[in-house]
């Protein structure tokens, strides 16, 4: 069965308070909102389209720079999430498979439950199939109506509740699968007699019902995988609930979070087992670590790291697109960015990687071959390479390439002045 994906990303987002990003370009953890949901998607469906609107230029841009299978449809005007979904249908006119629709501001929710939700559908020989959840507190979502029957009936915005239908507590998750050759017609039918004066996409719904299709509801039960991120507030309570859902599952993978309450870590980082993650450590975007290592505390891999076996990365390192080898360690206090380090180095306190010219705004790259051993305090300016075995001076500025084996050293002659202190005192 082909399946497409539909991603309604055109919103404004006012309550993000944001005048130059906008809400699906936000980040947690070095990712965006609707980074994550394209991700969640793009493994099992053959097309990506991402209705774009508000800041269209810049999620489009987003989108080419990072997804092949991805497209872009723009939304002008917007009138409604209905109406977003109807930018797709020329795109569409020939398809016949399953179209899933989804919302680029619901990071949380996991590739394993869309799977499910579309083998529901199938196995259900559904035309139409809506995701649903429980909340104690149902504001502000549109709410699951059924029947006596306890058949799926329509979906009511909150906007226009009645009070006895604002009680109820199984609500729209925002997220439809669609036997589109049945089902694309619904988008040129819709209405704007509600209190929005927007075509609803949960109309189609009731309009299924009408047509005689089989329309079904699954009933998600994790209800926090589909929290939305309308605000600042939001946005941080989201990261919360999936870093604490991050650390649960390395430490149930075989690695030793010390402080969860202190600890954030991406779910795209792979880590080995046995690998030690101390407190206040914070690691974003894509990264492997291997096995035995330690890291931390205070340590911030930025992504773009792999780090190797029995590797320590030591308390306030900062490391960034960088490969270190196995049996390394980066001291305290350094910075190490776009470089290669091999295997059995050892990074000084204090050691520098100047990857970035300010002027011409380049980076390059920094490469240590296998035992180097670099002191306390040095600066490595980009591009550099240091072969194998070279030892590095403390308080050392290597500006050249340093040969095998041998030692660089840039420091001045020390002078000792003696009774110095005593005759500035006598003055």
């Amino acid at each position: 069965m082909d399946i497409k994906a539909v991603i309604l990303a055109a919103g404004k987002g006012t309550r993000m308070k944001s005048e130059t990003t906008p809400k699906v370009l936000h980040e947690i953890m070095g990712k965006t909102l609707l980074g994550y949901v394209l991700d969640n998607v793009k493994n099992f469906v053959s097309e990506e389209f991402v209705i774009v609107g508000h800041h269209a230029q810049e999620v489009e841009t987003f989108v080419k720079n990072n997804y092949t299978d991805a497209r872009t449809v723009l939304q002008t005007p917007q009138l409604g999430t209905g109406h977003a979904v109807s930018m797709v249908c020329p795109y569409l006119e020939n398809f016949d498979g399953v179209v899933l629709i989804l919302c680029g501001d619901t990071p949380l929710i996991k590739e394993e439950t869309l799977k499910e939700f579309v083998n529901f559908h199938l196995a259900q020989n559904s035309d139409l199939t809506v995701m649903s959840t429980i909340f104690d507190n149902p504001a502000n979502y549109g709410r699951i109506i059924r029947d006596k029957d306890n058949s799926l009936k329509c979906i009511v915005e909150e906007k226009d509740a009645t009070l006895e239908q604002k009680a109820v507590k199984e609500v729209n998750a925002g997220i439809y699968c669609l036997n589109w050759g049945k089902v694309k017609s619904a988008f040129s039918q819709l209405k704007t007699n509600n209190a929005q004066g927007e075509y609803y996409l949960t109309d189609i719904i009731a309009w299924g019902k009408e047509q005689k299709l089989n329309v079904n509801a699954y009933i998600l039960q994790d209800s926090n995988e589909i929290y939305g991120i309308n605000s600042r507030i939001n946005l941080a309570q989201a990261g919360k609930i999936m870093n604490k859902r991050n650390l649960e599952k390395y430490m149930q993978n075989g690695v030793t979070i010390v402080d969860p309450d202190s600890t954030w870590i991406s779910e795209d980082t792979e880590i080995g087992q046995d690998t030690i993650i101390y407190p206040s450590t914070y690691i974003e975007g894509k990264n492997k670590i291997g096995k035995n290592c330690k890291i931390g505390p205070c340590a911030h891999l930025r992504g773009g790291v792999e780090v190797c076996d029995n590797v320590k990365v030591g308390n306030f390192v900062e490391v960034k697109k960088s490969r270190i080898s196995s049996n390394t360690n980066v001291g305290h206090l350094s910075y190490i960015g776009d470089s290669e380090l091999g295997e059995h180095v050892n990074i000084g306190a204090g050691t520098i990687t100047a990857n970035y010219n300010p002027i011409t705004k380049t980076k390059s790259k920094t490469i240590l071959k296998d035992n180097v051993k670099v002191g306390s305090n040095s600066v490595l300016v980009a591009p550099v390479t240091v072969e194998e075995g070279a030892n590095i001076g403390a308080g050392g500025i290597i500006t050249k390439n340093v040969p095998s084996w041998a030692l660089a050293i840039t420091r001045s002659p020390l002078k000792v002045i003696a009774d110095w202190v005593k005759i500035q005192m006598s003055k």
